[in-house]
């Protein structure tokens, strides 16, 4: 498995995580989708390495 492989992965974990946390009244949309943005923020700071 390559780095991007792990950094997807993690991504793709921590999303379904928000997403989960959403459907169950966990968090509200805004605070959903900021912590998307910091998900993608790290994936694509992986990437980028």
């Amino acid at each position: 498995m390559t780095d991007t492989d792990e950094a997807v992965e993690e991504f793709l974990d921590r999303a379904e995580a928000a997403y989960e946390e959403y459907d169950h009244g966990y968090a509200d949309a805004d605070a959903t989708l900021r912590r998307l943005e910091r998900h993608i923020e790290r994936l694509r700071d992986a990437v980028e390495e």
